[in-house]
């Protein structure tokens, strides 16, 4: 059980830019003065100041984002196994789904005294060809890109970890998501770039389509729901959604559909409604022809109906936006160091009342 003071489940979501970087092909941690995948950061430096922002969320269970590679020679959930340990935190036991065709998986970092947790993928597969309903996340999706009456085969380059989660006799469903980068790598002058940014846009859509199509039969068949991760996308982020009418976001959480089948997320909502001011953020890059700091919202944690009914709590841990973070210098010193991304906390007061 929690102790004293402690919310009964507290979940995370945090992309660690470059985490495959740090470790050598057998997956022990490189702290030494080797570059990081960081600009101007050492693997040692990024990996203690990993291992700070690790202790302070002390989370019984983390997604993360660009995990460190699973292949022929690495593996993901070795390389997280040995972080955790010498790190010294609880979230000490590692999950993966489908390895991807990058370097960077999505796993799940957790407590194994607190939870116990299985990958669980759901949907049929598909042919190569794909399929319209909610294939399983390692095959193919069918849809229409460009509305031009033919649909295009998509898939995920990091296919979604759907995992089934128990905590005090308590059952949770998690989809761990990292969709595709809207950005335009590889253009070589400005139409491409255009070009690109469209299709990806498109691709991105199709993508949270996809995930939409999952979430309705989770929500559906009762399931206590989180989806978290970096959906590479917010509402008003670029100029090319006007041409899409909504982001990935407001299609994975279902805005457009009842009430009681919409996932909740503040952040999400306070973007929404409010596309001109101020408005939270979780990424932050560095623009450097224009020599200033970029700040996005990417990250989410998203819970369905029966969770937000409970009054969970929110929080990014923004060394900047956050007022007690702010006061802890060396608190806000690692999570600058850590990575570009910086962590969601979601805290559930009690556990949901379907149990297993």
């Amino acid at each position: 059980m929690a102790g004293a003071g402690r919310p009964w489940l507290r979940l995370a979501t945090f992309n660690v830019e470059w985490f495959n970087a740090l470790f050598d092909d057998h997956g022990h941690p490189m702290a030494d003065d080797g570059p990081s995948g960081r600009y101007g950061i050492t693997r040692k430096a990024q990996l203690e100041a990993l291992a700070v922002v690790f202790r302070a969320l002390d989370a019984d269970g983390i997604m993360v984002i660009e995990a460190p590679d699973t292949g022929s020679k690495r593996s993901t959930t070795r390389a997280l196994d040995r972080f955790a340990e010498q790190a010294g935190i609880r979230a000490r036991k590692a999950i993966i789904g489908y390895p991807s065709e990058t370097e960077q998986e999505i796993a799940f970092l957790y407590d194994p005294d607190r939870l116990t947790v299985q990958h669980d993928p759901q949907g049929d597969p598909a042919s190569r060809q794909g399929g319209h309903d909610a294939p399983r996340f390692d095959t193919a999706f069918r849809y229409d890109l460009d509305a031009d009456g033919i649909s295009e085969v998509i898939r995920f380059s990091k296919p979604p970890l759907e995992l089934s989660v128990t905590c005090d006799g308590a059952a949770l469903r998690l989809i761990g998501v990292h969709a595709k980068s809207k950005a335009p790598h590889g253009a070589r002058n400005g139409a491409e770039s255009i070009r690109i940014a469209i299709d990806n846009r498109r691709k991105q859509l199709a993508q949270c389509l996809w995930l939409r199509q999952r979430v309705a039969a989770h929500l559906a068949k009762g399931d206590p729901l989180i989806v978290l991760g970096d959906l590479n996308d917010g509402p008003g982020l670029d100029e090319y959604e006007r041409l899409f009418g909504r982001s990935g976001v407001e299609v994975v959480m279902g805005l457009d559909g009842p009430r009681d089948t919409r996932l909740q997320d503040p952040h999400a909502v306070m973007a929404i409604t409010q596309r001109v001011g101020v408005a939270p953020s979780t990424a932050r890059f560095f623009i450097a022809p224009e020599g200033r700091w970029l700040e996005a919202l990417l990250d989410f944690i998203m819970v369905s109906p029966d969770l937000c009914a409970g009054r969970p709590r929110w929080r990014i841990w923004h060394p900047q936006d956050d007022a007690a973070i702010a006061a802890d210098p060396g608190l806000s010193a690692a999570l600058l160091t850590a990575s570009d991304h910086f962590p969601v906390t979601l805290d559930l007061a009690a556990r949901p009342s379907d149990t297993i």
